[in-house]
């Protein structure tokens, strides 16, 4: 056993398990022991026990001291490869925080697919009291005896995506807890198992490879608290966002572009022009034709943003979808001319000119990751190339055959396009980039264009910028920690259960992870429908302080939360209950949220304070709500 003492944290070393244990003061954090360090190659799953050399030394340096490892050496198929890596585990002085960093010396020998460590927690109590926190979606609180299976997410916890808006996850039990932020967190991502009724949690971390190589130092950083809830853990994350320069706010993003003002208090209208769902598209529907192709004039459009106005609505911002010619999801990223069918050029101008003479705001959709073949610029050399030569490829949207622009392409594209829309005398308030903020970044090997998925984000970034640049407020499918400083808005932030199936049984209790973070920094439009008698999503919408959707159209059926299945109220009645929440979201949009809670520790009564004082507080097995 190694042992290191800084202050009052300890690290313990088993050098026959290889498995560490955390004390801060009284409080004791240990790896399971029957999760053993491993790497999943393409040659089979090889422990850190089976490398042929192992040593261990303790380091000291300026900043910290701890325990280095060396694993050098393995056997497969019966013959001995040079693979070697190295752990560093360490305190820093300044701050107690334990850093955990895997090191790849020699890559020779080996497909690394995934490196699992560091171990997961022991976390075993049948208690409430003891509860792991996830970043999937909104975010996920998970109880140890919560009755329900936690099933994997459709991004399997991959950080960067709707199932890791941050890459961190957490446990805590009683009132001790730890946070676990992934400071690489580019190829890596969360893996937790809860059976149904626990009475266990167990969440580790994965790092996969970069365009086929481990390459780089992967970083982990734990804090450990003796004295927390969720409220403080999220609160050691908005600090540590601070810190990385990735925190910058409304009133910051305002301060740049005045604009971002005029969006705070509005009512979210999505809705579209055209459709045309390829037959080569997953989406076809043979049996119903009319289903696949269908066009809304301009003008239809503007008279109803116009009703809108009639019945006393003063703040709006419209989200259009398929308003060009291919129609909405097709032959990006030729995205042009605009739709002939519907008025084209003009009918989109008066359209736009009508929503700023009403004093809204006019924003599209658009898209620069699907790459279509039917688009007439769609050329395989900038396509998305994996290291083994092949370019991934699917026909699941309307448009049909796709590849992935590579990222590299992208903010020329976007130039191109919203050159031409500003040449047309389209003057738009915002803009929708589609995925770019729920899907994992892609990787190209293609020498050309060689990319990795760091490099992806910088690139999605950058079109968020050029936006920005143009006096347009940029928008994408959800958020994401690496976002936050360009993006102004979202499509959503969603619980991960309003993507499901209405009624579906939940995974553990929505909690606000992400807005106790950063509710100050993006703008998040919430879904408002009542989908039973017993569940109502207005009351999410206040709570996170959002802004309403007053209508929401999905583009596709039974996907991304659009499931017909809505209690629909008159439309008096859902303008009524979008300016409660309008009304709010003008107040709060840019307050930090200070606190979220279970009142009386009851997860169907839930209260958010924001930082000018304002309490939300709701009941949802009344399904009624208090504002103070």
């Amino acid at each position: 056993m190694i042992e290191i003492n800084v202050k009052d944290m300890q690290i313990g070393f088993d050098k026959e398990s290889l498995c560490f244990e955390f004390k801060k003061g009284a409080e004791s954090w240990r790896w399971r022991k029957e999760c053993k360090p491993r790497l999943e190659c393409e040659e089979g799953i090889l422990y850190f026990e089976d490398a042929c050399i192992i040593d261990h030394k303790e380091i000291v340096s300026g900043v910290g001291k701890g325990i280095q490892s060396h694993y050098e050496g393995f056997e497969v198929n019966g013959a001995k490869v040079p693979y070697a890596f190295d752990t560093i585990v360490w305190v820093e002085y300044t701050g107690g925080n334990v850093y955990c960093e895997w090191i790849p010396i020699c890559e020779e020998g080996l497909a690394v697919q995934k490196v699992l460590w560091p171990g997961e927690m022991e976390f075993d109590e049948p208690k409430d009291s003891w509860y792991t926190l996830l970043n999937r979606e909104q975010g996920l609180l998970v109880p140890n005896t919560w009755e329900v299976l936690l099933k994997p997410h459709h991004f399997n916890g991959f950080f960067g995506t709707a199932s890791g808006y941050m890459p961190w996850f957490s446990q805590v039990k009683d009132r001790a807890g730890y946070i676990a932020i992934c400071e690489t967190p580019w190829n890596a991502g969360w893996q937790a198992e809860h059976p149904a009724e626990g009475p266990y949690t167990h969440v580790g971390i994965r790092f996969e490879p970069s365009l086929g190589k481990m390459d780089y130092r992967r970083i982990v950083r734990y804090t450990f608290l003796n004295d927390c809830d969720y409220n403080d853990i999220c609160k050691v994350y908005r600090t540590y966002a601070k810190e990385q320069g990735i925190f910058k706010t409304l009133a910051e993003k305002a301060a740049k572009e005045p604009a971002v003002d005029n969006l705070i208090g509005c009512a979210f209208v999505h809705t579209g022009i055209k459709t045309c769902v390829q037959k080569d598209s997953e989406f076809f529907d043979p049996e119903n034709p009319d289903k696949n192709n269908n066009v809304v004039p301009f003008a239809q459009r503007e008279r109803e943003m116009r009703r809108y106005h009639e019945m006393g609505v003063k703040k709006l911002y419209m989200h259009l979808d398929g308003w060009a010619e291919p129609g909405y999801d097709n032959k990006h990223p030729d995205y042009y001319p605009i739709c002939e069918e519907a008025g084209g050029r003009d009918g989109m101008k008066a359209l736009a000119d009508g929503m700023h003479e009403m004093g809204y705001m006019f924003g599209i959709h658009d898209q620069y990751r699907d790459y279509y073949l039917a688009a007439e610029s769609h050329d395989e050399h900038y396509a998305c190339v994996l290291p083994d030569g092949t370019i991934p490829s699917h026909a699941r949207w309307a448009g049909g055959p796709q590849q992935f622009l590579c990222g590299t392409q992208a903010p020329y594209y976007v130039k191109r396009n919203f050159n031409y829309l500003e040449e047309q005398g389209i003057e738009l308030d915002c803009a929708y980039l589609d995925v770019f903020t729920c899907n994992e970044g892609d990787e190209c090997a293609n020498p050309h264009h060689r990319m990795t998925r760091r490099e992806c984000y910088d690139y999605r970034n950058q079109c968020f910028e050029y936006l920005l640049s143009k006096g347009i407020l940029p928008s994408s499918e959800e958020v994401n920690a690496w976002a936050v400083p360009s993006l102004v808005m979202c499509h959503y932030a969603p619980y991960d259960f309003m993507l499901e199936e209405p009624g579906a049984p939940k995974q553990g209790v929505p909690v606000p992870l992400f807005n106790l973070v950063f509710h100050d920094c993006i703008i998040e439009p919430w879904m408002m429908d009542k989908v039973s008698e017993t569940e109502d999503y207005m009351l999410y919408a206040l709570l996170n302080g959002g802004a309403p959707y007053l209508s929401r159209d999905g583009a596709y059926p039974d996907t991304d939360g659009s499931f017909d299945v809505d209690l629909r109220h008159a439309l008096e009645e859902e303008i009524r209950r979008s300016k409660v929440v309008s009304d709010l979201h003008e107040k709060v949009a840019k307050c930090e949220m200070v606190r979220h809670e279970m009142v009386n520790g009851d997860y169907n009564v839930q209260r958010t304070v924001f930082a000018d004082g304002t309490s939300v507080t709701v009941d949802f097995r009344e399904q009624t709500y208090v504002i103070d």
